[in-house]
């Protein structure tokens, strides 16, 4: 009896630890998010359902606005430059994307605003950009109800094959200057493995007996 209450304690002790590990991680991410998130401008793009189709559509609509915004901003463009055009290009991009839809036989209105969102923990390339609240231009399809897709607009990171997407050494360059260097250290930084000893299972009749069986 005391040995099960005694696996019970450690089995919920542990489980206090790891929740409050992920709200501490949460909470350090969000403040990293905060710091560097006015130097950084997402892009978010919304399906109108989670349908086969609609979320194909949102791809193809994502990759031809992608295009349209880079070839008309050029290399050179800055953070203000980018949102300055996003603010006088928005009902052209919207009218833009609806005809773009209608070639491929949906009539879907298309919503274009610059706002600010919330945003999971995404990696780009080499480059993880931490959970937080950021400015994004955020495209709604139709009702807007579907799985979304996410990027950063700038610096330019939207790839549309991440898979086997490499950061810009031009983008690199950008946030290392745009940011204190250790928050910039940060964002490529490896992921961190942690390798849990379960030392309760000592507490267990049988894996007692399976230990001493293994010594001389």
């Amino acid at each position: 009896m005391k040995q099960k209450r005694d696996l019970f304690l450690c089995i919920t002790c542990l489980l206090i630890a790891f929740l409050l590990t992920l709200a501490n991680d949460r909470s350090s991410d969000e403040a990293l998010a905060a710091r560097i998130a006015p130097e950084i401008l997402r892009f978010h793009v919304l399906a109108n359902s989670n349908s086969t189709g609609d979320q194909n559509l949102k791809l193809k609509v994502r990759t031809m606005l992608l295009n349209s915004i880079y070839e008309d901003l050029g290399e050179n463009a800055s953070l203000e430059d980018t949102k300055t055009y996003i603010r006088s290009h928005e009902s052209i991009l919207e009218k833009k994307a609806e005809n773009y839809m209608k070639n491929l036989g949906y009539d879907y209105p298309a919503h274009m605003e610059l706002t600010n969102c919330y945003f999971p923990t995404k990696t780009y390339g080499d480059m993880v950009f931490p959970c937080g609240t950021y400015e994004a231009v955020r495209v709604k399809i139709g009702e807007g109800k579907g799985r979304n897709w996410w990027c950063v607009l700038y610096p330019p990171l939207c790839f549309t094959d991440s898979s086997y997407a490499v950061v810009p050494d031009t983008s690199k360059e950008i946030l290392r200057h745009s940011m204190d260097e250790s928050d910039y250290l940060k964002l490529r930084k490896e992921p961190v493995k942690i390798h849990v000893k379960l030392k309760v299972l000592d507490l267990l009749p049988v894996h007692k007996k399976a230990v001493t069986s293994q010594n001389p």
